[in-house]
């Protein structure tokens, strides 16, 4: 799975965000990233960008997992259910594959807001990612 790290490691945003990797195994990604003021919103909430940001890699990230060696993933489509507002220290994404295809992946990433150490649930995504070849 060093091809997930390493990829994750060349992300502009990733690392602009303070974002980073906690797991991943074939199938399934987790991300993590530190609410700061830097990315509220007006009401002083995580701003859903942030959310869509985390829950976009690491179901791309599921995906590319199961993929072969000289293939990499794009985002096709990808859809977030705002379900709650995000407020707390920090947001997780737990990304993975419900089902690997040779054209399309179709994945799903659940993100929650920690907050002195209990998880809620705040967005869920539904996409497709589209293999390419490097």
């Amino acid at each position: 799975m060093d091809r997930v790290y390493n990829s994750f490691a060349r992300q502009g945003m990733m690392t602009t965000l303070g974002a980073r990797i906690l797991s991943v195994e074939p199938g399934t990604v987790t991300i993590s990233v530190p609410i700061t003021p830097d990315v509220s919103q007006q009401q002083g909430f995580a701003h859903a960008a942030l959310a869509f940001a985390i829950g976009d890699s690491a179901a791309g990230y599921s995906a590319l997992s199961v993929m072969p060696e000289d293939t990499e993933v794009v985002t096709s489509e990808i859809k977030i259910h705002l379900l709650s507002p995000a407020i707390g220290e920090s947001l997780i994404a737990r990304g993975r594959v419900v089902k690997p295809g040779r054209r399309l992946v179709v994945v799903t990433s659940e993100v929650f807001a920690v907050r002195n150490g209990t998880e809620k649930q705040i967005a869920l995504l539904t996409g497709t990612m589209v293999p390419v070849p490097v």
